[in-house]
């Protein structure tokens, strides 16, 4: 393979040029002499024969040819600079990529925003996000060798597991369902007689799908999924409060009032692997990210 005529430096050298408008300015933003500015210009041009700058007074333009070449060398020269932006983050330590296992009724708005500010400060490195059901084990959980997880064990079963919150689950229909001309408190034997819609969870008797009364339950792997169901009148069901909040604002659906307890909730953790080489600052600032969005850190 031939090597390239150009070089990466004589685009900058255009571009920076066409940034600046003169020959001088762009000297001083490269913290070179105007003389090496106009000596890379000048091999550029020669080498690719052909005219990339026309002056007019102080003032550099492109040419018509120029302006076709360098809209296509700036995407390059881009890449090239992400390129040695990401050498320099492998030299400090940075990961290039992290995995992170999340329960499914983690509330989503606390997890992007985390996720954005770790991107924000690592933006070369990419997470990836599995999204589990409630309740697997701590083998299933290793099958999966993340980073990071954020589950229901607690902190005894875990490895460096420490509480995040407790997801607030409340019993929740569409607003003109069945449930709703009911008399309040509702009981057992009422809701019986409509399908119980819930998130899976490998430790309840609902991920069988099992009857508790004259109807089956319905089962979903997704709180967003369980929450459409609901919201077309399938059944009633337990979703997370922070999921469900605007569709109770907005009257889509409401509130059961039962007999026995009206919130359920789900201890949630977050916890590390336990291979020490793969704890490192990266995987540290998606722990803190999550941890502030959790209102644990300031």
């Amino acid at each position: 393979m031939p090597l390239p005529r150009t070089t990466l430096e004589q685009w900058v050298v255009l571009q920076t040029v066409i940034e600046q408008g003169s020959y001088a300015l762009a000297a001083r933003v490269l913290n070179r002499s105007q003389s090496s500015v106009s000596y890379a210009l000048s091999g550029l041009q020669e080498r690719l024969g052909l005219p990339l700058l026309e002056i007019h007074g102080r003032k550099a333009t492109l040419t018509e040819q120029g302006r076709a070449l360098l809209m296509q060398a700036t995407p390059l020269i881009s890449a090239f600079l992400q390129l040695e932006h990401r050498a320099a983050g492998l030299k400090g330590g940075t990961r290039t990529e992290l995995s992170l296992v999340v329960d499914s009724v983690f509330p989503k708005y606390r997890l992007f925003r985390a996720l954005k500010n770790f991107q924000q400060q690592f933006p070369d490195t990419r997470v990836h996000l599995t999204e589990i059901l409630r309740g697997e084990s701590l083998e299933q959980l290793n099958e999966r060798s993340a980073d990071l997880y954020i589950t229901t064990l607690a902190p005894e079963n875990a490895i460096q597991g420490r509480f995040l919150l407790d997801v607030d689950f409340v019993p929740v229909a569409k607003s003109d369902h069945p449930l709703m001309g009911l008399a309040v408190p509702l009981t057992a034997e009422d809701l019986a007689r409509f399908p119980l819609i819930s998130v899976a969870d490998r430790h309840s008797p609902h991920a069988e799908n099992v009857r508790s009364g004259p109807v089956a339950n319905w089962t979903f792997t997704t709180v967003g999924a369980a929450m459409e169901a609901i919201a077309v009148g399938v059944g009633y069901g337990w979703l997370p409060l922070e999921s469900v909040e605007k569709a109770l604002e907005s009257g889509l659906l409401r509130r059961l009032e039962l007999a026995a307890r009206t919130v359920r909730q789900t201890a949630l953790y977050m916890v590390m692997d336990n291979e020490s080489e793969r704890f490192d600052k990266t995987v540290s600032a998606l722990a803190q990210s999550i941890l502030k969005e959790c209102g644990l850190l300031p």
